[in-house]
């Protein structure tokens, strides 16, 4: 079976993430199910913990917050489902430590860098992929520099992986509407 890319997307607490592993489990293959999250104070690990605990334990789990396609290409198992949980913290660990003042052009550069490795993995194999990342363009504008340059990489990346999706998905309210395929 070729490649199949379904980019799940939604706001915060839109269902994304169950509704991406419902369709992981209802697929019966095995999952490698990659986590960009990383517990950098209590109430984070706490979340991690959470969402551990909500997996089925046959999954496996690679923990990959930076660098993420080289991670999953030295990682994935022939047949596995990959299931990327998710793009929106991967921006937030690769834009946060860069130095201030934050610049758009600085935070699309390391944005383009995990997602061209990403896509290149993706047309590489014949693997299936869900792929989940939030929505942030429906808001207000953020209040900080930090928050702009964010919001825009984000969303750059997001529409690049749509644009290489096969099938692009939006979550509200737990309810999936199809943008694509």
């Amino acid at each position: 079976m070729p490649r199949h890319v379904t980019l799940i997307l939604g706001g915060a607490r839109s269902g994304k993430s169950a509704y991406a592993q419902r369709l992981a489990e209802k697929s019966r293959k095995a999952v490698l199910f990659v986590a960009t999250a990383e517990a950098l104070d209590d109430e984070m690990a706490e979340r991690i913990h959470r969402h551990q605990q909500e997996r089925p334990a046959h999954w496996r789990t690679l923990e990959a917050p930076r660098a993420m396609a080289e991670q999953i290409q030295m990682a994935v198992s022939a047949g596995e489902l990959i299931l990327l949980d998710c793009v929106t913290l991967l921006a937030s660990n690769v834009i946060a430590p860069l130095p201030e003042p934050y610049s758009s052009g600085a935070a699309e550069e390391a944005m383009n860098a995990e997602i061209d490795a990403l896509l290149v993995l993706m047309d590489a194999t014949d693997h299936e992929w869900l792929i989940i990342s939030n929505e942030v363009g429906l808001g207000l504008v953020p209040d900080s520099p930090l928050g702009r340059v964010y919001r825009d990489a984000l969303g750059r990346a997001n529409q690049r992986l749509a644009a290489a999706a096969d099938e692009v998905l939006f979550l509200a309210a737990g309810l999936p509407m199809r943008l694509k395929g």
